[in-house]
């Protein structure tokens, strides 16, 4: 599709933000344009996305700081139901990070479901984010239909926008070794989604790589099977808390080129041990 990429900055625009992010998630979590039109006097980037000057997509970020570095932190990206899986997200993302340098920062940061493999594979996959942070229950309990009783635990992206690496490229036998040593082992169930079978050891030491399995469609499992929903949450939960408590970080995603895949693989990594040089 031919979509233009804008930023955004007059009151106008920026209602027209609130207006689909209302048609999106309802009005009630709809953002303020008072807020969206502060943030970007102040540092803060909203981005359009245009189809026949119709607005389909957009992305809102504001400034963030932890007390040693400041950096965008990118708070939403919605896409209009008329236009999803046309690739819109992505290109929203190629053009923040290009308006976040002429901002002068060199960090994004974002959160989100890593059970969400579609989110996985653009965020880790194709951004080249990494993640070393799981937050538990990031936003409380969600009471619609579909997130009741289900945790909100998110990873936190970091998004190096000014040191975007190398992919590593994927070889045939790299899934056979997933699926292998995968720290969670599954099992198709009754109704023909996978459901948590078996959960290895978090190495505390070890060279190489760490793989863990994730449903290849979470959304249909919540649909479904809430309690296999829930194994997956608590398991997963368990084996990243781990795993980053001992010094791995999640670096690349391993999507099965079978779209009839029940799950695909994050790929830990040791974290690079920085010394101070005299």
């Amino acid at each position: 599709m031919d979509i233009e990429i804008r930023r955004l900055t007059s009151i106008e625009d920026l209602e027209d933000v609130r207006k689909l992010e209302s048609k999106i998630w309802g009005v009630q979590d709809s953002v303020p344009t008072h807020q969206t039109l502060t943030a970007v006097k102040n540092g803060g980037l909203v981005l359009g996305a245009y189809y026949n000057d119709q607005l389909a997509g957009f992305q809102y970020s504001f400034p963030g700081y932890d007390g040693k570095t400041v950096y965008l932190c990118s708070h939403i990206l919605g896409t209009d139901p008329d236009f999803r899986n046309r690739g819109i997200g992505e290109k929203l993302k190629a053009a923040q990070r290009i308006e976040a340098v002429k901002l002068g920062y060199s960090l994004i940061t974002w959160t989100y479901d890593p059970l969400e493999s579609i989110n996985g594979y653009l965020n880790i996959h194709k951004l080249g984010g990494i993640s070393s942070t799981y937050i538990n229950n990031c936003y409380g309990e969600m009471d619609d239909l579909l997130n009741s009783g289900i945790p909100s635990d998110r990873f936190l992206v970091e998004w190096h926008i000014t040191d975007i690496k190398a992919k590593i490229p994927e070889i045939p036998q790299e899934f056979e070794t997933a699926q292998t040593k995968s720290l969670i082992q599954w099992e198709m169930g009754a109704d023909s989604l996978p459901v948590v079978s078996r959960v290895l050891e978090a190495p505390s030491a070890q060279d190489g790589y760490v793989y863990v399995a994730v449903p290849s469609s979470y959304r249909s499992i919540r649909e479904i099977n809430k309690e296999a929903a829930l194994g997956w949450r608590i398991h997963t939960r368990t084996i990243f808390t781990a795993l980053f408590e001992n010094g791995w970080q999640v670096s690349r995603f391993l999507k099965q080129p079978d779209k009839k895949s029940p799950v695909h693989f994050y790929v830990l990594s040791k974290k690079e041990v920085k010394t101070d040089e005299n």
